[in-house]
């Protein structure tokens, strides 16, 4: 049977520092792990956004809108949203511009914006 010699196996201090790596590229993967969750929100607000948009904007297609600015507050998507829908003459009087922008509601940064051009025939 032979003795174990005191060169086996590792030192505390190899350890540790085993231990310190490994805690570091744990937390690098939990970063990224969040990082990704607030991407996944972020994109997830502006498809819904982007749905409002061309919801108000499909209106104007359907109906004749009324020149000028009107605004409104949708929910969607478990959110409330802020809509301006800005109608304008173009140099044909038989066709309008219609611009929508969505923004989370009461305030925020334009997260969708929407242009279509209706005419009367």
């Amino acid at each position: 049977m032979q003795r174990p010699s005191a060169e086996q196996g590792f030192s505390l201090i190899e350890v540790l520092v085993a231990l310190a790596v490994f805690s570091v590229a744990a937390l690098a993967l939990v970063d990224l792990g969040g990082e990704n969750i607030r991407t996944a929100r972020a994109i997830e607000a502006r498809v819904i956004a982007g749905v409002v948009a061309e919801s108000r904007a499909s209106e104007a297609v359907i109906d004749w809108p009324p020149l000028g600015e009107t605004s409104g507050e949708d929910r969607a998507g478990d959110r409330s949203w802020r809509w301006v829908r800005k109608v304008s003459r173009t140099d044909d009087p038989e066709i309008v511009r219609v611009d929508v922008v969505v923004t989370p509601a009461p305030r925020g940064r334009t997260l969708a914006e929407v242009t279509v051009f209706r005419g009367r025939r």
